[in-house]
């Protein structure tokens, strides 16, 4: 049986090196290591805690070893930097505790002289960590912040560029911050009442989201998948941002509504609750496994107009249908949900730049599918022009056909990124939802 620390060296390898998702690696690692309850929570503060603090642990972990980062093995680096993270971070653990786990991981990985660098460089640290100095922010900037926030200097640049320095430093500091739990109610089965008044019966804390209808914020939840009430098909899971999302469209009764590139099916589900299960929903993934997640969702929730089928919505070759309204929310860098899968950050710039290619097929083979009068939304999870509002004005100046539809945003959202009235970028620091972005069009 694996401990807290080897279930999170397993599951930070298996991102770093095989570019695995956060949150399904760890309860992965959490589940195969068998861990109790007070364990599998150390192994995730220490699982996130490295990936969010990445760029600084190696920062320190350089100041004190003679094998640049870049020539240490993966193996090795990983456990220097969750004996690292427990040093700088983690208070309650004695920091000899922390260098003699790490030695012992590594004799029991590598042999050789591993685990004697490994110790001198831990030694070294647990002795000088204090008086190591961070770049100067004055004379370099952009390298300070990288260091002091654990994010790629061209992150930052990105956003100063797009969003100023203010909201910058938001986006920034929002990285550190634990995303509240935000639902959806299945109005289709209950109230927003009557499901707070079921959580509560199973000791879940809950409270309406004053400005959204039928948003529901969870505390104390435990495993989300364990609760009665998830399992009678009461709720799911979805940011904020995500149902804004789909109220814009605002779908009729009746309707026939399609949700490309859908899994795991959280938008399929909201709309069709706001249709309040009559009508139909088409909605689309490219992968069988994805479409079976988006059918096993509806099961769940009863909600029988969903109709989930396998499309490439890039390249499609089914035949083309027609559909009342489009939702269009695309593969992106996802720069906005940082929050939530902390590893994004690392990802090489090269990866963002045939998104918005692939994009703009989506929306234009999206925009064929929409009737006359039709509504058709675009939207990303990402913070990057590129992928939005410069998609977004592309889109209207290659389609005549099309127009802006100007978002009907609820008062609570404020509009602090300079766009046309049929677009909006979310932040998390202003708005308290992920990082997002939506544009709104009307076939003529």
């Amino acid at each position: 049986m694996k401990d807290a620390r080897t279930a999170a060296y397993s599951a930070l390898l298996q991102v770093d090196v095989n570019a695995g998702y956060s949150n399904i690696v760890i309860d992965k690692a959490i589940k195969e290591a068998e861990l109790d309850k007070r364990d599998a929570s150390l192994a995730a503060a220490i699982f996130y805690g490295v990936l969010e603090r990445r760029l600084t642990l190696d920062y320190y972990i350089g100041r004190f070893s003679k094998i640049p980062i870049a020539g240490i093995a993966p193996e090795i680096l990983e456990i220097l930097r969750i004996a690292c993270y427990q040093i700088l971070y983690m208070e309650k653990i004695p920091h000899s505790a922390a260098v003699n786990e790490a030695v012992n991981m590594v004799k029991g990985i590598k042999g050789g002289k591993s685990p004697g660098f490994v110790n001198g460089v831990l030694r070294n640290l647990l002795r000088k960590y204090n008086s190591v100095r961070m770049p100067d922010i004055k004379k370099y900037p952009l390298k300070a912040m990288s260091i002091m926030y654990s994010c790629p200097e061209w992150i930052i640049q990105l956003w100063q560029t797009a969003y100023g320095n203010h909201h910058t430093m938001g986006l920034l500091e929002s990285f550190f911050n634990k995303p509240p739990l935000f639902v959806r109610v299945n109005t289709t089965k209950v109230t927003a009442q009557q499901l707070i008044e079921c959580l509560e019966e199973e000791q879940v804390t809950a409270k309406i989201v004053p400005w959204l209808s039928d948003a529901v914020e969870l505390h104390n939840t435990g495993a989300v998948a364990n609760l009665k009430a998830y399992e009678r098909g009461l709720f799911h899971v979805q940011d904020l941002s995500s149902q804004l999302c789909c109220h814009m469209l605002n779908p009729k009764l009746g309707q026939t509504i399609a949700d490309l590139c859908a899994a795991p099916g959280g938008k399929t589900f909201t709309l069709a609750e706001l249709m309040d299960n009559k009508g139909k929903l088409l909605s689309f993934d490219k992968y069988k496994g994805k479409v079976g997640l988006i059918r096993q969702g509806a099961q769940r929730l009863g909600l029988s107009i969903i109709e989930a089928c396998i499309r490439d919505s890039s390249n499609p070759k089914e035949a083309v249908f027609l559909a009342d309204s489009v939702l269009c929310d695309v593969p992106c860098a996802g720069l906005g949900i940082i929050r939530r899968k902390p590893e994004i950050r690392y990802k090489p710039q090269e990866d963002l730049k045939e998104l918005p290619a692939i994009q703009k097929e989506i929306l234009q083979e999206a925009a064929k599918q929409v009737k006359s009068g039709g509504t058709l939304i675009y939207s990303t999870c990402s913070l990057n022009p590129a992928e939005n509002g410069n998609v977004a004005d592309w889109f209207i100046q290659t389609h005549p056909d099309f127009q802006p539809k100007q978002l009907c945003l609820p008062k609570r959202i404020e509009r602090v990124v300079d766009h046309e009235q049929n677009q909006i970028t979310l932040l998390p620091h202003i708005h308290g939802t992920d990082g997002f972005f939506i544009a709104a069009f009307i076939k003529k």
